[in-house]
Formats: C-alpha cells, structure tokens, sequence
C-alpha cells in the first residue's frame, strides 16, 4: 500500500476587515458567511499528516492530540469524503485511506489547524490515486469544505477575499519572525465572533454589491499591500488590523493581557490577535529578539496553561515530505 507523508502549516492573518455582506440589510451572505477582505500568511508551525491507501472502501481517522474528533466532524476526514464523492473511480480502483495527523498547532486557536490538515488530505488523496490536479482545482474542491482551506493548500502570502476563498498572491514573506501566544484551555467560537461583530457594528456594512467588490479590491492598494511589496517589515507591523479584536478584546481578558503584555515589550514590531482568536501574536525582525521576547512573555504571565511559540513566516503551503 502507497503512502504519503504531507507538512502542514498554519496561517495568521495580518489583516482582516468585514466589509458586509452580499445579501443586504444586516443579514449575512446567504451562505452564511461574512464579506472579508484579509491578508493570511503561511508559519512555520506545523502539523504532520500521513494519508495511506487500505484495501477497505473506509476512511479512518487518527490523531495524537485528545481533543481532535476523528470522525465525520473531522475536516480532514470530510476531505477524504469530498474526493471520494468527486472520484468515484478512482475511490474503487484504490480503496479507502488512513489519515494520521501529528498534531503540533494549538487546537481551536484561529491559526486554521483544521484547514490546513483538510487541505493535506486533498493533496495527499490527490497524489495517491494520481488524478494529476492542479493547485487551483484542488483550491476549488477545498473552498467548499471551509474559507481558509484554498488558501492552506496555496501558502505563502495572498489577499483573500469574498467567504476567504478568493485568492490573490503577494510576493512571499520569507523569515518574518513571530512569537504565538494561547491559552490552552481558552477558546473563542468563530461564528460567535462574527455574529457578535454583527449585532455591533452591522449598521456600517457596505449592502451594495458593487460597492462591495469596490471595497473588497480597495485592499490591493492598501497601505499594508504597498508594505509587503516594500518588504518592509516595520511598516507591516505597524499596518496590521483585525476587526474581530473590537469584539474579542472586551470580553476575553486574557487575549488582551497578552496584547498588551506583547506590546509593552523591546524588540516587537507589532503585535495582534490572528483570526477569531485566541492565539495573539508578535512579530520581530529576529530569532534572537523572538527567542527573548518569548522568556519575557513567559516571566510576565506565570500559568501552565499558557503556551508559547517561535516560529517565522513562511513561503509555501502544504508540501510533500516524503512517500512510500
């Protein structure tokens, strides 16, 4: 039996706005989500995935982390589902696979943990039963299982709008050092995030379609874009944004401790909450100043529950390790 081993990183976002949604009023889109204009970028912290053909017609699921299901809630696992609806083919000419998933990325921390796994599992499937897609057919097939998905499987750098699915890539950010931050046992509900949001700040929505695809193209000339394509990291830093912090922050003390405990350090650019939270991270010009930063972090806040990593941004999305 033919396997292949898969590295899959996680992403922050440098920025995030809500723009609104397409479908008027104060609903959301008619799909449910929301209009967002984002800028996400590929770390270094990652998770190992292994995807093995079996002579069984099944899909099995495994993990080493307690708190990842591994069954059908599983979005590696609906992955695996998707390729197997979409080639019934070659689903009965190769069988059924084992999906084994290292976990090192935080669970529920809004660093797309659960993305990027499903975005190995359609590469890895991909490969397994040799049905030769393109990166953007397999970006298609991940949009309709989650908004980040396309972008796991792409990497690097890009804006993405609409749900998150539509991508456009920016010149990679290689070597941006970054410190994460998370509570182990805090997590933030993204539909929460976005519903609250909603409910407060809903009457600012752009309700106009044109309007709309105005505003979500405005971000390609933004001041954070012209920062990137400058390669200036300084400047990056000092133009990150995320609009789920005016919800989050207030209600979640402890992701606003460790902003501002960030914040209140030497040596960071900048600091923000990434996604719907909790995960908050900082950025630096370097390891050195990353490494520090972490011990001072973990001086300032004695709790076992908190977890801390360094990690750098990286070039690529998901990538083969190796194959048997």
């Amino acid at each position: 039996m033919r396997s292949y081993s898969l590295i899959a990183p996680a992403k922050i976002n440098l920025y995030l706005e809500i723009i609104g949604d397409a479908s008027g009023g104060l609903r959301q889109r008619s799909d449910g989500y929301h209009e967002l204009a984002m800028i996400l970028q590929s770390i270094g912290l990652t998770d190992h995935i292994d995807v093995r053909s079996i002579s069984t017609e099944n899909i099995c699921v495994h993990c080493n982390h307690p708190q990842v299901p591994t069954d059908k809630t599983n979005l590696a696992y609906r992955a695996a589902e998707l390729m197997a609806r979409q080639f019934p083919e070659a689903f009965a000419k190769y069988g059924g696979v084992e999906i084994t998933i290292n976990k090192q990325i935080p669970v529920a921390a809004g660093l797309a943990g659960g993305s990027t796994n499903a975005a190995a599992v359609l590469v890895g499937i991909d490969l397994l039963w040799k049905l030769g897609l393109t990166q953007s057919e397999l970006e298609e097939l991940g949009g309709t299982l989650g908004s980040d998905v396309p972008f796991c499987v792409a990497g690097g750098t890009a804006i993405a709008t609409g749900k998150g699915e539509q991508l456009s890539p920016l010149p990679s950010l290689d070597s941006i050092y970054i410190v994460l931050a998370k509570y182990r046992s805090l997590e933030v509900s993204t539909a929460w995030a976005y519903k609250t949001y909603r409910q407060q700040f809903g009457h600012s929505y752009i309700r106009d379609s044109g309007n709309l695809e105005a505003r979500a193209n405005a971000v390609h000339s933004g001041a954070i874009v012209k920062a990137i394509l400058d390669k200036d990291v300084g400047e990056i830093a000092q133009k990150l944004h995320n609009d789920l912090e005016r919800v989050v922050l207030p209600v979640y003390p402890q992701v606003l401790q460790l902003r501002e405990v960030f914040a209140n350090q030497e040596g960071v650019l900048g600091t923000m909450m990434s996604g719907s939270g909790p995960t908050v991270f900082a950025l630096f010009k370097s390891q050195q100043e990353a490494e520090q930063v972490k011990l001072q972090v973990r001086e300032a806040i004695i709790d076992e529950d908190l977890e801390l990593f360094v990690t750098r941004t990286i070039t690529h999305g998901i990538q083969v390790a190796s194959s048997v």
